[in-house]
């Protein structure tokens, strides 16, 4: 079973969370919703209340094949969870997937040296902080997955599922969802 964590906390984007745990189920993926601090009931970005599965500190780095992390103003609250700092550097020395979308990419991977010599993108308005930014709506490099915003959480997490089990996984979400990329 291909099993993910996805990390909330108090201000994550609501999208950008909700849509990777949706689209991930949808193929058969274990997703595990995480909260930072705690609390399993978190206050999004936009004032409304989720309902975590576990809390960060009960998890542990082994046994991820991924983990995702929410952008939103929140960022800098997961950037800050040592629990999580610790198993996103784990997963990465280990050469396993790692996904971050919006202001996450720059607020928590860089700020912990996990996009050394990665071609990543982020949020358009923190391009200034990620010399070389991708202006691609998802990047996948090395075992790294970034992506710009809420309007690029159906893109990324299709993405997630190609990565993690196949085009043809990908597609069938795609299309149980009525998904049409832009052109």
């Amino acid at each position: 079973m291909v099993r993910v964590l996805v990390a909330v906390c108090n201000g994550s984007e609501e999208i950008e969370t909700v849509t990777p745990v949706d689209v991930l189920r949808r193929a058969g993926v274990e997703v595990i919703l995480a909260a930072s601090g705690e609390s399993l009931l978190v206050t999004m970005s936009r004032g409304i209340k989720l309902q975590a599965d576990s809390l960060l500190s009960a998890q542990s780095s082994e046994g991820w094949d991924m983990v995702v992390v929410p952008g939103g103003p929140g960022a800098s609250n997961l950037r800050d969870d040592q629990h999580l700092t610790n198993i996103l550097k784990d997963q990465n020395s280990s050469g396993k997937w790692i996904a971050s979308i919006c202001a996450s990419p720059v607020v928590v991977l860089k700020a912990h040296g996990l996009l050394e010599g990665v071609r990543a993108t982020c949020y358009p308005a923190l391009a200034a902080e990620l010399p070389g930014r991708s202006e691609d709506r998802v990047v996948v490099d090395r075992n790294i997955i970034t992506s710009q915003g809420p309007a690029t959480s159906l893109d990324f997490s299709l993405e997630l599922v190609n990565t993690l089990l196949g085009q043809e996984a990908r597609n069938e979400v795609a299309q149980k969802v009525l998904f049409s990329p832009l052109s």
